[in-house]
Order: structure tokens, then sequence, then C-alpha cells
């Protein structure tokens, strides 16, 4: 038999799990798949936005696989912590490990100011209407309620759907799985403005066109971009490509034509100040509380975030220019734009592990098909798949091929790996260090208790957001 530990129960390492499965070189394989967290799913739980809920639906694929009978779900334990179990007694109880484990962290701006109160990683707002536990009471709440104005920072998906929640009416978003906080907190909100800002053009953003266009359908909300902005990006005013260059891709294009239609509808210098807009003094205009209003910039290159009051106040911004490169250089003159809420969506980036080998300049673990690299050379039996191994890249249906690389090293080496000893019943031996392991059946029991939660508040199912109450509801064996 070749027993197996994947970290991590999002998709890469679900996938990991279901290529050991479907593979028939080796006839008996045992995998225990680990996570830190006493939920499964990972990133499409506490990731993917909670008005998503056909990508949500995904978690239906990932849960057949966990529910197969050669699989078992390992719950509340961490590895390489300081609470955990470090990588090398792991070791000690699988033939292989194969570490899962995303990429958590969030890139800085490293700009002055980026770290007033009122400043944060939109990775942070999105665990908080998730309700992923380790964020628990956080002052979000009190952001949504004050802020009239917000920024996001960064042109892809992430960004798209942190400025859809700040700007859908929070009655839309009773029916999803939002946490009660959040949804009392949206609900207040006093953000009338929101303003998605990269440093680069319209063909150069990384959001799909379905992630867009769901801005334009939002009730109550406004989309505004200028089309002088959109007139400084090449690409625009040739959809069909540049001479001489390639074919612009087909969602680039895509996206370039649901800019051109907002912008048609806006106005030369619609991003700049406009009737019933935010004033200088963050007050609404006239017509401010009729609805929202969403502002796509381009071509601005966070310096500053502002301070007013001990807190951040809005972010000065270069203008940019295409360089003819591909690339952008900075004009010399500057932009500012109020807001009491800053949220930064410029990309993810891996965490060491403690006990693994660390590329801190990619964010990635060594590795060579999926073999983890100590020294430049393959470490028997520790392997690489998803974001920790090639970075955070693709979408979620990357981590398939993903994943299938690494179990095919991992194959190639199992006549060597199952000579090695490994537990006969690991989760044993994590009880016996101290550990709590939440099954697949405690899964189940959060599970009934988020539908009795979502039930007495008149809902459909209510994530539970936070440690004591997940814990508390896993063993609960009479529920």
């Amino acid at each position: 038999m070749l027993s197996v530990a994947v970290v991590g129960s999002g998709p890469s390492g679900v996938y990991t799990a279901q290529a050991l499965l479907q593979q028939s070189l080796v006839p008996d394989v045992r995998v225990h798949v680990l996570d830190r967290l006493p939920t499964p799913y990972g990133l499409v739980r506490y990731g993917v936005a909670p008005d998503h809920e056909k990508i949500k639906s995904l978690q239906n694929s990932l849960r057949a696989v966990l529910e197969d009978e050669r699989v078992t779900f390992v719950g509340n334990v961490g590895v390489g912590g300081a609470d955990g179990v470090s990588p090398a007694r792991l070791a000690e109880l699988y033939h292989a490990v194969v570490y899962c484990v995303g990429a958590s962290a969030d890139r800085a701006l490293a700009v002055p100011g980026e770290n007033l109160p009122g400043s944060y990683s939109a990775t942070r707002f999105v665990s908080w209407y998730s309700a992923h536990p380790d964020i628990g009471a956080d002052p979000f709440a009190r952001d949504a309620l004050g802020a009239r104005s917000a920024v996001v920072i960064g042109v892809g998906n992430v960004a798209v759907d942190v400025a859809r929640i700040l700007a859908r009416g929070a009655g839309e978003l009773r029916r999803t799985d939002v946490p009660s906080g959040a949804l009392r907190a949206l609900e207040e909100s006093r953000v009338r403005e929101v303003h998605i800002v990269g440093r680069r053009g319209p063909s150069q953003a990384r959001f799909t066109t379905k992630e867009l266009r769901e801005l334009g359908v939002l009730p109550g909300a406004r989309v505004v971009v200028d089309p002088v902005e959109l007139a400084l990006d090449p690409a625009y005013a040739a959809p069909d490509g540049l001479p001489g260059a390639l074919p612009l891709p087909a969602v680039v294009r895509r996206n370039l034509e649901v800019l051109r239609g907002w912008s048609a509808g806006s106005g030369a210098g619609a991003a700049g100040a406009v009737p019933g807009g935010v004033g200088a003094g963050g007050e609404p205009g006239p017509a401010a509380d009729a609805g929202r209003r969403i502002r796509l910039r381009f071509f601005l290159r966070p310096v500053e975030l502002l301070e007013r009051g001990g807190r951040v106040a809005g972010v000065r911004f270069a203008r940019t220019a295409p360089d003819g490169t591909g690339g952008v250089r900075d004009t010399g003159r500057y932009e500012d734009i109020e807001a009491q809420l800053v949220l930064r969506a410029v990309g993810y980036r891996g965490v060491e592990l403690p006990g693994l080998p660390f590329d801190p300049v990619h964010g990635t673990v060594p590795h060579a098909a999926g073999r983890v690299l100590r020294g430049g050379v393959p470490s028997p039996g520790e392997y690489v798949a998803g974001w920790i191994k090639r970075g955070p890249t693709g979408v979620i249906g990357s981590n398939r091929s993903c994943a299938k690389e690494t179990v095919a090293s991992l194959l190639a080496d199992a006549a060597a790996l199952t000579r090695r000893t490994a537990a006969g019943d690991a989760l044993a031996v994590l009880r016996e260090w101290g550990l709590r392991p939440v099954e697949w059946t405690g899964w189940l029991s959060i599970e009934r208790a988020e539908a009795e939660l979502g039930r007495s508040l008149g809902r459909g199912p209510v994530k539970i957001p936070d440690w004591a109450g997940l814990l508390a509801a896993a063993r609960d064996e009479n529920r």
C-alpha cells in the first residue's frame, strides 16, 4: 500500500488526491488530506465571492473526492507552524507528502502610508466577508460604515470581486452564506464611490470578461469609464491587433468592447469629479445617495496613501503612459483620489513553510516536476503542487494539470517510497502528539450547524465565522 499525505484541501490538494485515485500504476493507495482549518475546500470556501454560486458549486466535485473510501479528511492539523507538525515528523508517518499550501500572503504596495488605518489587503477583506476564522472580529465593519469613497488598487478578478461586494446591495447578499456580522455591516455601509485603479492600460488588465460585465448589471450602481484614459492604450484603437503584432487575445478584445460601451455613456472627463459625487470634504453631493458609482481608472500608479486625522484620506497616483515596449513610464503628473477605505489587490505570494526549502524571490518551493529540491537534489517523498509550486498563476482548473504532473513524479518514485516505513495509523499518532483532528464526520456536523444557523435567521446556510464556533460544531455528535 502507498500511503500519501496531501497538505491542503483546496483545489490543488483535492485534484492531487483525485489523480492518485485515478491512476492504475499503484493499485492500493490511501490518501490523508490534511488542512490547518477544520473545514475543507480552501479558497473555494474562503476566496470565491459569495454571489458567485456557480464557482462555489465546485465544492460538489471536490466533495466527491473527499468522500471516497480511500481518502480521509484530516482537518484542524497545521503543518510547519508552532502548533503544528513539522515536515520532518510528518514524513515519518507517510510514504510521501504532497504540499498544496497555496500562496496565502498578499503583495504589498511598498508606498508611504500603506499601513494607515483604513488601508487593507483585498485578501483580508475577502476573508472577512467569507467568514475565514482567522479574521474574527475585524475593523472592516467600522470602515464599511464610515467610508464614503473606496479605492481598490489592482485590475484583476479579486479587485473586481471586492468592488462588486462594496457596490452590491446587502439585500441581494441575504440569499448567500455571508456571515451575519459582515451582512449587517454591508447593510449599513455608506460607501457610494468605488474606484478600481490600475497602473497600466485596459488591454493589460487581468480580469475576465464575465467578472467585468457583472459590474454593469448591479442594481442601483453605475459604471463610469473615461474614454480619454482608454484612448491612451494603443490596443484600444486597434481591436484587431496592432500593425505588425500578434492579434489581441479574445479576452482582451471582449474586455475592450465592454469598456468601450461603458465609456460611450460616460462622456469625456468622466473620471474626474461629477455632480453628485464625493466632494472635497468627503461629504456626498446631492445625488450620491441615489446609488453607487464604480469608476474604472487606468494608467495611474500609487505613490502614497494620504492621511487626515490619523487614518487614510486618499491616494496619490502618478499618471503613467505606455512606453512602447509593453510597460509604462511616469509622465511627471500626479492625481489624488479621495478615499477613506483603500484595498490593495495586486497579487498573492507564497509563504515559507518552516521545514521546507523556499525561494523568496518567486515565493515558491524549489522543485523539479513537483519533486521538492533540497540543495538542488530531489528530496525523497516530498512533493509540491498548486501555487506553492508554480506561483499564483492560472485559474482553478489550472491546478488539475499541475497536480497530474506532480503525481506522475510521485508514482515514478513509488517503488522506492514503499520500501520506507509508514505509520499503520497516522491519525492515532497525530492524537498522541497532542493534535485534535477533525474528520469528515466533524465537517458534516459543521455543515448541519451552518444550515441550522441560517434557518434561525430566515436564510439559507450561513457560515460560522470563528474558530470556537467551528470546533464546537465539529464535535457536537448529537447534531
